[in-house]
């Protein structure tokens, strides 16, 4: 994995866990078509990260200064843990609380931005939260976040180093029994106490948190169900108004259809009366000349009628 592209490698693990096996074999075969198999075999070996894994995964990729701070607070706690430095200890754990708080306000925000995780409330929250705080007492889980590159939510039971073990101090002769450091089981005890009241004040803020959170929650899920129904009733009036629509186009069809018939037919009436008028001129004009020739014969038998009398 070392050999591969960083960008490569955090494009596939900003990729939401649904669309990674897709998005890993087309590097694979893009890797192929480029001769390189060497990568495309590095390619098919990474595997898919959970939900949970995959936020963390993106804030490590979106925001490397967040998960740059959380390594060195990390370091700090380390350090006051080794020095046995009480206060220090219970001023860099209040610290540490308000850092994973605001890392997986974060998380919340980026994931929000992406538009393909799930909805707030289905958040794997709880287990990115719970990476985060084991990133702040492992050493490997911290590296696994800031390359992001992890594959799965982890867990830390407390934080504190592994105890030392007690020296005996071994002289010429037998072994002397082991001395107890009273000293150390004191600071033991005080840092047992400060851990356990760390982690009460942090059940308590993370009750706190979860009832803020089903109160969202409760808010979202009634404005979701009433931009639902607004929703249904847009839907219904758009295809009330499509069906609306295609009735008129429907008609205005039909009336197309009637208009250019009715075009149709008075132009062949307006031919029918221009032959119509020819056959009226031309019949006006026979009647005319019929009437002077019926005229003229009887002017004819009038003249031949008088002649007649005046030879009798």
């Amino acid at each position: 994995m070392a050999g591969l592209p960083r960008e490569l490698v955090q494009r596939l693990y900003a990729t939401p866990p649904d669309r990674f096996v897709a998005a890993r074999d087309a590097a694979v075969a893009e890797a192929k078509r480029a001769g390189d198999p060497a990568t495309a075999r590095e390619v098919a070996r990474l595997r898919r990260p959970t939900v949970a894994a995959w936020l963390v995964n993106l804030l490590a990729i979106r925001r490397p200064e967040l998960v740059a701070d959380l390594g060195q607070l990390a370091e700090a706690l380390r350090a006051a843990q080794r020095d046995l430095r009480g206060a220090k200890l219970r001023e860099l754990t209040a610290q540490r609380r308000a850092v994973v708080g605001a890392l997986v306000a974060e998380v919340r925000r980026l994931a929000a931005e992406s538009g393909e995780a799930p909805p707030a409330g289905k958040l794997p929250l709880a287990e990115v939260e719970a990476t985060l705080n084991a990133a702040l007492s492992d050493g490997e889980v911290a590296e696994q976040v800031r390359t992001g590159r992890l594959l799965r939510a982890t867990s830390y039971a407390g934080f504190g180093e592994v105890p030392r073990p007690q020296l005996r101090l071994v002289t010429g002769g037998a072994e002397e029994p082991p001395v107890p450091d009273r000293a150390a089981e004191r600071a033991e005890a005080r840092r047992s106490r400060d851990e356990r009241a760390a982690d009460r004040a942090a059940r308590a803020e993370r009750a706190r948190r979860r009832r803020a959170l089903e109160r969202e929650l409760t808010q979202a899920r009634t404005d979701q169900e009433r931009a639902e129904a607004e929703l249904a009733g847009a839907t219904r009036s758009a295809q009330n108004g499509a069906a609306e629509l295609d009735r008129i186009e429907t008609e205005l069809a039909e009336l197309e259809r009637r208009r250019a018939v009715a075009e149709q037919e008075l132009s062949r009436a307006k031919l029918a009366r221009r032959a119509a008028e020819r056959t009226v001129t031309t019949a006006r004009r026979r009647v005319g000349e019929v009437e002077a020739a019926v005229e003229a014969l009887d002017a004819e038998e009038g003249d031949a009628a008088a002649d007649g009398q005046r030879a009798d």
